[in-house]
């Protein structure tokens, strides 16, 4: 009898090891979870205080001759915006003030996180947030599906070949007469997508209202995305005297070198 009983105890025990074998195998055949996508490629930000270069900023926010050199510095030193989390949202301003005008400008750096990157990269994210941007700015999403009639339909008011007048009023009928061209102001170019530019990019360009007291002040505002940081700089210029208007040309071009600047830093 006892050599019976230890013989059933040996054979439980070998269906017992048995099962234990099969359960861990199949588990293991059984774990097919996606494998992550791989992390954007900035993991911090730079300090956006410093970002930009005192020459380019000399250049953008010319300094009255009454402010002492303790005074300049402070105003190209910048100020930074309050910011909880410097490795996901970082900015800083500076503003120059004179008795002809008042120039203002911004650059911000936002660093986009999946939370989930088996579902999406940090650069489709980046790039999901820079597409809501681009909408909220009424400005086309440029893809390969649009036909050249269309685009150049809807970008002949914008496109630096053939700017419409300030306004958007049709133009004179005198307008093309040698006179006129002395005394018309500078072409606006208008708000669009720009293409060298970072991984994508478009620019605003607003004018504000024209009053009989109230000078006309000029925004600029650039967007760009690299990888999966988004860099927006804005460039206001705000005249002191009404019937003063600034140049979109020469408010676009200082505002997208800066930009160009910025995504020759994130590439360094």
């Amino acid at each position: 009898m006892l050599a019976a009983l230890m013989a059933g105890a040996a054979g439980l025990t070998g269906c017992t090891s048995d099962v234990g074998v099969g359960s861990d195998t199949d588990s293991k055949a059984g774990d097919s979870s996606p494998a992550p996508a791989p992390a954007g490629k900035y993991r911090s930000l730079p300090a956006p205080c410093k970002a930009a270069d005192g020459k380019r900023l000399k250049a953008m926010l010319p300094a009255g001759d009454s402010l002492t050199e303790q005074q300049r510095a402070q105003l190209y030193a910048g100020v930074a915006d309050t910011s909880y989390d410097g490795d996901r949202h970082v900015g800083c301003r500076w503003t120059a003030q004179s008795p002809e005008e008042t120039r203002l400008l911004s650059v911000g750096f936002e660093r986009v996180v999946s939370y989930d990157r088996t579902l999406m990269s940090d650069d489709d994210k980046a790039r999901q947030v820079y597409v809501r941007r681009l909408t909220e700015a009424h400005l086309p999403f440029p893809g390969p599906t649009a036909s050249p009639t269309a685009s150049t339909a809807a970008g002949a008011a914008t496109s630096p070949g053939a700017p419409p007048p300030a306004g958007g009023q049709p133009p004179s009928p005198g307008a093309g007469s040698p006179s006129a061209s002395a005394s018309a102001p500078p072409p606006e170019l208008g708000s669009r997508v720009l293409e060298g530019l970072g991984t994508e990019a478009y620019i605003e360009d607003k004018l504000s209202a024209a009053g009989a007291s109230a000078a006309q002040s000029r925004t600029v505002r650039i967007v760009f995305r690299t990888s999966n940081v988004i860099v927006t700089v804005e460039y206001s210029v705000q005249p002191a005297l009404p019937g003063t208007v600034p140049s979109s040309p020469e408010t676009q071009d200082k505002a997208r070198q800066l930009a160009q600047a910025l995504v020759e830093r994130f590439n360094e």
